[in-house]
């Protein structure tokens, strides 16, 4: 009987620090979410790492970046964005102006967007809570 107990106690100690493992996130999660390809991007994403490091973020050491690239076929954004979205990023850079941008946002609500380029603010804006009225002039806010 004593030797039952060993194994069984044993084996909930083994999951109870497997479990654990699981629910802790060892390092953030960026996802990097693009119109084009890597090698149009080179420079930018480039520019994007040296970005990260000069803020203390080295990638693959305290910083984990997932790329997504849709190779100039925009009706691949959302899937990618959706794909994103469920690998649980902390946050999605959207680079490649307004359709990578909107493809992010409709795939979430709740992890942030920074949008690298321009996404023409004409397209974006929308009538809602986020524009208010402050004397002449808007503030929109991608939500």
């Amino acid at each position: 009987m004593r030797r039952r107990e060993l194994v069984l106690l044993l084996g909930c100690a083994m999951m109870t620090a497997r479990m654990l493992r699981a629910q802790q996130k060892t390092m953030p999660v960026i996802g990097f979410l693009s119109t084009t390809s890597p090698g149009r991007n080179a420079t930018n994403v480039a520019a994007f790492r040296q970005g990260l490091s000069d803020t203390g973020y080295v990638e693959g050491k305290n910083v984990a970046i997932e790329y997504r690239w849709a190779e100039g076929s925009h009706d691949r954004l959302p899937a990618l964005a959706a794909d994103l979205v469920g690998r649980n990023v902390d946050v999605i850079i959207a680079m490649g102006g307004t359709y990578s941008v909107l493809a992010a946002k409709n795939a979430t609500s709740t992890i942030p967007i920074v949008f690298l380029g321009s996404p023409g603010r004409g397209r974006l804006r929308r009538k809602s809570r986020s524009a208010r009225r402050q004397g002449d002039r808007r503030r929109h806010v991608l939500a």
